[in-house]
C-alpha cells in the first residue's frame, strides 16, 4: 500500500514539476479554454494576475508606440524552460500601452505606461492544425488582435494578412521575439 502511495506522490510531483498541467491549458476537453470549437479566439479576462509576465518592449515612436508587456501561463513558462519551445495550448498575450516621460529622480525622460491601453495581441500554441478552416490559424499558431474599445471580437480576419508580416524576423524562433522574456530563463 504504501509503495503504490509513493508512486502517486511521485507521478503528481513529476507531472508539477515538468509543468504539463494540463488543466491550465484545457477547459473541458478542449486544448485552450480560450478557443471554442470553430478556432473563434476569445480575450483572455484577467490575464494581468492570472498569468506570468515574460517581459517588455518599449517602442519609443510611431503607431505602436509605448509599452508591449507579454504574459503567458505558468505551466508554459516551465514547459519552455525544459524544451526550449512552447507547447501546444500556450497562450501568448501582448498588452500594448500608451506612454509618458517626465522627469524624475532616476533622471530625465523617464518612460512609463500609463492606464490607456492601444490593443491586445493573443496567439494560441497549436502545431496539430486544429483549425485549418480558420484564416485566422496557422504556421503552428492562433493569431488574434483585440481593439481597446472592443474587447469581444478578433479584429484579425486572416492571420497572413493581419499578423504574419510583424512576425517574419521571429519566423526562425517559431515566430516569437522572445529577446525581451528573462522569465524564460532558468535562474530568472
Amino acid at each position: 500500500m504504501k509503495k503504490i502511495n509513493i508512486f502517486a506522490f511521485l507521478g503528481i510531483a513529476l507531472v508539477v514539476v515538468t509543468g504539463i498541467n494540463m488543466i491550465s491549458f484545457a477547459a473541458q476537453g478542449n486544448f485552450s479554454s480560450y478557443v471554442n470549437d470553430d478556432g473563434d479566439i476569445s480575450f483572455p479576462e484577467g490575464f494581468r494576475t492570472s498569468m506570468v509576465h515574460l517581459g517588455s518592449w518599449f517602442v519609443p515612436e510611431g503607431g505602436a508606440s509605448g509599452f508591449h508587456d507579454v504574459y503567458t501561463e505558468r505551466a508554459s513558462v516551465e514547459a519552455y524552460r525544459d524544451t526550449g519551445s512552447f507547447p501546444y495550448g500556450a497562450t501568448l498575450v501582448k498588452e500594448l500601452r500608451a506612454s509618458q516621460a517626465d522627469a524624475y529622480t532616476t533622471g530625465e525622460g523617464v518612460s512609463y505606461a500609463t492606464e490607456e491601453i492601444k490593443q491586445w495581441f493573443v496567439m494560441i500554441k497549436d502545431g496539430q492544425g486544429r483549425f485549418d478552416d480558420n484564416p485566422v490559424w496557422g504556421d503552428g499558431w492562433g493569431w488574434a488582435l483585440f481593439a481597446a474599445d472592443d474587447k469581444t471580437q478578433n479584429a484579425a480576419s486572416n492571420y497572413e494578412n493581419d499578423c504574419l508580416a510583424c512576425h517574419v524576423p521571429a519566423r526562425d524562433n517559431d515566430w516569437i521575439y522572445i529577446e525581451a522574456y528573462p522569465t524564460l530563463t532558468r535562474g530568472n
